[in-house]
């Protein structure tokens, strides 16, 4: 009897660290120290001795069962883009710049080509927030899951100097709510959507064309979470300050919009200032799913809020459009009982 017997083979886990070597590389910073392989990542501070305070920003998160549709379709790299994003959002969204990240994938079965993909939409996603990949783990887990099964987690660090943190405190009626649009779902509802889908959650099913998606159900369904810290770099560099800003993820608008929101101010968000994407019309169809529960489920088309001052609203919207994202202005902020509301 050995290990591989047991269903865990070591010579795939080293196969599958030299065929993702490359795209690891390709995501280093100067501040990283030593290369891939070793017990942990190690990252020079150095540069951070420049804040005035630093405060360092953790995120931590996965991609739910989105993963099933990659599983499906036998489609494997871009999914590390929404491990990435789901973690970087979240530290942007505080005002801080990702730093570094590391993955965890856990499969029934070590197919090393398959990690390196994994990996690769890993590396992309780093690359795409300016976060060195400085080290991760794949667990083989025979018995567990099936041979075909694997799930994917992430953990990001980020800084900022304690003057530039988005707290909200400063939040006052009038200042303006910024939408950037998302990709379509993103990593969030997916066990809805499945539910919804779910005579067609095959590979045919999923390469079928919908005329009103312009584009496959699965290509659709599978299109990477958007990656907002380059955006949120550009408004800082237009010298734009951000009041408040949310991730809009699990939860939607009506759990997500009152986390950036101080006691006291109301998000006021009118549903027509921007077209709501067509898979999130196909699904509330579809499904029979009412409005509400559309809004408290999926971004609707809206990846990240920002609070702005009046005043900063076309610097913003030109500094994200700069960066190559799409602004709507989507609502303002009022004095009120602390929550949100779609009109």
């Amino acid at each position: 009897m050995d290990y591989k017997k047991a269903g865990v083979d070591i010579e795939a886990g080293y196969k599958s660290v030299e065929l993702m070597k490359k795209h690891v590389a390709a995501t280093m910073r100067p501040e990283v120290l030593g290369g891939l392989g070793g017990f942990s990542g190690a990252f020079s501070l150095s540069k951070i001795k420049e804040m005035e305070d630093p405060v360092l920003l953790s995120g931590t998160d996965g991609c739910g069962t989105k993963v099933k549709l990659a599983i499906i379709m036998d489609r494997h790299d871009t999914i590390g883009i929404d491990a990435v994003a789901m973690c970087v959002n979240d530290i942007a969204c505080a005002g801080g710049e990702p730093l570094f990240f590391l993955d965890y994938i856990a499969c029934g079965k070590n197919v090393p080509e398959k990690i390196a993909d994994i990996v690769k939409g890993v590396a992309q996603g780093c690359i795409q927030s300016e976060a060195a990949l400085i080290g991760g783990e794949t667990a083989e887990h025979p018995g567990l899951m099936p041979e075909e099964d694997y799930d994917l987690a992430g953990f990001a660090v980020g800084v900022c100097d304690k003057k530039d943190m988005i707290t909200g405190e400063n939040l006052k009626s009038g200042d303006v709510l910024v939408g950037m649009a998302s990709s379509g779902v993103h990593s969030n509802g997916f066990s809805l959507v499945r539910k919804v889908f779910e005579k067609e959650l095959t590979r045919e099913g999923l390469e079928t064309y919908y005329e009103e998606l312009g584009g496959t159900l699965g290509e659709t369904l599978l299109a990477p979470t958007r990656i907002y810290v380059k955006a949120l770099k550009s408004i800082k560099k237009a010298g734009v300050k951000v009041k408040a800003c949310s991730h809009i993820t699990g939860g939607g608008f009506y759990e997500n919009v009152p986390r950036m929101l101080k006691e006291g101010t109301r998000a006021v968000i009118k549903k027509d200032s921007y077209e709501v994407p067509a898979i999130f019309r196909l699904l509330a169809s579809k499904g029979d799913i009412a409005p509400e529960m559309m809004y408290n489920t999926f971004n609707m088309g809206i990846g990240m809020v920002l609070a702005v001052d009046p005043a900063d609203v076309d610097k913003t919207m030109e500094a994200v459009r700069a960066a190559g994202e799409t602004p709507y202005i989507i609502g303002s902020v009022e004095e009120g009982e602390k929550g949100v509301t779609l009109c």
